[in-house]
């Protein structure tokens, strides 16, 4: 996919009752999941995007009805020793989903060919068969039936400042600025054209990218939620399996249930 990011820049508002429409999403999403368990369904979605451009506030805002027993949110940080002497894709087999299961990767194996591309993390060699790599490992998640869901959430220079220097005004959100965000800043033009690539090379039809607009808040986290309910529909069977005739017989016998 030819993505230009310039095309999401706009930062338009949500046209309608923000509250309303969370509230109504968030609702719909407890039911999807109670089908996403019922019917052994696994699914990971994937949060990419610039620092600052609000992946923690759609994560947070998706997760917030969610049953916890079945979804787990995994913040990818800089490998430790250990995941550096091994193939960048060991550190995240045991972070895929298992049946019943909703993953969320704060940041992901993507970073093999931004972060650590334009860092000068691993060698060209490496970061350009990372290409390939990514492609293969999202292929096989998806022949076992694990649907894969991407987002890259993208800011304008202008946006991302505007937050970080609202962070540094507010004690409890010091915390979230580094000094990689700052380092990652100047070389955004790099960035630019890591992405370019990133989205040439693995927009497949099996896990494609979804590019948000991250330039107001709101709307943004009304899109990511919008996209999550759409893709579970498509994906999860949609209707609630019979109710079990053992249960229904102690039900009947232990408390008088009847059916209408």
């Amino acid at each position: 996919m030819a993505t230009d990011l310039s095309d999401f820049e706009s930062g338009e508002k949500y046209d309608g009752d923000y509250d309303e429409g969370l509230k109504s999403l968030q609702d719909r999403l407890a039911e999807l999941q109670s089908l996403h368990i019922l019917h052994g369904a696994r699914t990971l979605i994937v949060m990419e995007g610039w620092d600052a451009a609000g992946k923690g506030g759609a994560i947070k805002r998706m997760t917030a009805t969610l049953d916890p027993r079945y979804y787990q949110v995994y913040p990818v940080s800089a490998p430790t020793a250990e995941e550096k002497d091994k193939h960048f894709l060991w550190r995240f087999w045991n972070k895929l989903p298992g049946k019943r299961e909703i993953n969320i990767w704060d940041r992901s194996h993507y970073g093999r060919v931004l972060v650590e591309r334009v860092e000068g993390f691993c060698s060209e060699a490496e970061w350009r068969r990372g290409f390939d790599e990514i492609n293969e490992f999202e292929s096989r998640q998806g022949e076992i039936g694990t649907k894969i869901i991407k987002f890259f959430l993208h800011v304008t220079q202008a946006t991302q400042d505007k937050v970080l220097t609202e962070r540094l005004s507010d004690p409890s959100k010091r915390w979230k600025v580094t000094a990689e965000d700052f380092r990652n800043r100047s070389k955004r033009d790099a960035y630019l054209a890591a992405m370019k690539d990133m989205f040439k090379r693995t927009d497949t039809h099996w896990a494609p990218w979804t590019v948000i607009d991250g330039n107001n808040q709101k709307a943004a986290r009304i899109a990511v939620l919008s996209h999550v309910v759409k893709e579970l529909e498509a994906s999860v069977p949609q209707e609630f399996p019979e109710v079990d005739a053992g249960i229904m017989a102690l039900a009947t016998t232990t408390l008088g249930y009847k059916t209408d």
